[in-house]
């Protein structure tokens, strides 16, 4: 059996401080509703309004993040942008502390925190191909993956039990400390220099970045399915709760253990994502995400005529796997066709494809409250045979083996 790939030190410490910074966010974002009912003793609108704040940063600043990430040294953003968030952490702390802490404040700190997210979501993605060889990508954008699914997985779960166990404070202090050690991990990073980007109004850089996308031959079909399976997958989630409820007859333990299974499947795909892509044309591992989200839908649908928890948890499970692969195949390809001084703003553009997440919530609701909640997992599915369509008519599932890394002065559109 071959021996995985070594990967360079320096990646190492970068991969190092995306898992303290995964970390720290999630627990922060599963401590800061707690603590708004808890002991702030908010209702259910105010913690929508707190989770609206909690997200808004994605939609803000995810262009603005892209272009500083091909301005600016992208090690140095990162590392500013979590001592932001380590910042905001501990300020919540010190007011829990005093006891100023109001659902106003909670909710600015939530948002300041969540913009050094968005500003590390953009920017490392950006960073990996001047710390790896081409041939390397694969397995380090699997390592960072594999991390934040870690995070996904164990965070909201660690936050909560912090909270309970613990109280408030020390839970936003152990989110706080691992951003510190995101931040001593980062600053110790060595990248490699770049030449200086040249200035021009931010709007010129903004329409390079999205011409890029929307002209390129591969990233144009990438960045349409991901939108539209963001939409399928958050129509299905907006009913499945009471869904599960009603119709499978599941208690929340039930519906806890079904959810679950997303972060099992997600983990499992982040382990084998290396082996898979070594062995299976690097097309066909593109197309397998949005085939797999497909096939997860109809197994949901199904069980309209079949209720059965075990359905339930197969689609889960099969929509970690699935979309992981396609993160780390579709990542590497963006990284491979992309000139480093668009990676940045190319980065922004995917993380926008995340608006679509509203929508799909959306739709849900209209359509759940209009219909019902079968109504919803009958169009999840046909939103998701949409998505594995586009990809599977696009030149991007045609490839045999990963694209070759651009030069800066290139600026391929295959």
């Amino acid at each position: 059996m071959s021996m995985p790939p070594r990967l360079p030190d320096t990646f190492n410490r970068l991969a190092w401080s995306n898992l303290a910074a995964q970390s720290a966010e999630q627990i922060a974002l599963a401590a800061a509703p707690i603590v708004a009912v808890l002991t702030l003793g908010v209702a259910e609108g105010e913690t929508g309004l707190l989770q609206t704040a909690l997200t808004l940063p994605f939609v803000l600043f995810a262009i603005p993040a892209g272009l500083l990430a091909d301005r600016i040294s992208r090690r140095s953003l990162m590392a500013g942008a979590e001592a932001l968030r380590a910042a905001a952490l501990a300020a919540v702390v010190l007011l829990l502390w005093l006891g100023a802490l109001n659902l106003p404040l909670l909710a600015l700190l939530g948002f300041a925190a969540v913009c050094g997210t968005v500003v590390y979501s953009v920017a490392a993605p950006a960073l990996v191909p001047s710390l790896v060889s081409s041939d390397l990508l694969p397995a380090a954008n699997a390592r960072i993956e594999l991390a934040r699914t870690i995070a996904f997985a164990s965070g909201p779960a660690l936050g909560g039990a912090l909270v309970g166990w613990l109280g408030a404070s020390p839970a936003f202090a152990f989110a706080a400390l691992l951003s510190a050690v995101a931040v001593v991990l980062l600053s110790g990073l060595y990248e490699p220099a770049r030449a200086p980007a040249p200035r021009r109004h931010p709007f010129q850089d903004i329409r390079e970045g999205a011409g890029f996308v929307f002209h390129h031959a591969l990233l144009r079909p990438v960045f349409v399915t991901q939108f539209i399976f963001n939409t399928g997958w958050f129509l299905q989630l907006a009913v499945f709760v009471p869904y599960a409820v009603r119709h499978l007859g599941l208690s929340a333990t039930g519906v806890g253990i079904v959810l679950a299974m997303y972060g099992v499947g997600m983990v499992i795909g982040a382990l084998l994502a290396t082996r898979v892509m070594r062995r299976i044309a690097f097309g066909t591992v593109i197309g397998l995400g949005p085939v797999t989200g497909f096939v997860a839908s109809v197994v949901m649908a199904l069980t309209v005529l079949v209720p059965s928890s075990w359905l339930a948890g197969l689609s889960f499970f099969l929509l970690g796997v699935g979309p992981i692969l396609w993160v780390i195949s579709t990542t590497t390809l963006r990284q491979s066709v992309t000139p480093q001084r668009l990676l940045g703003r190319v980065s922004a553009i995917n993380i926008m494809s995340y608006g679509a997440r509203p929508l799909g919530s959306a739709l849900g609701a209209v359509v759940g409250g209009l219909w019902s909640a079968e109504a919803c997992l009958y169009l999840a599915a046909a939103v998701f045979a949409v998505q594995a369509l586009v990809i599977w008519l696009s030149p991007a599932v045609a490839l045999d083996r990963q694209p070759k890394m651009v030069e800066d002065g290139a600026a391929a559109r295959c």
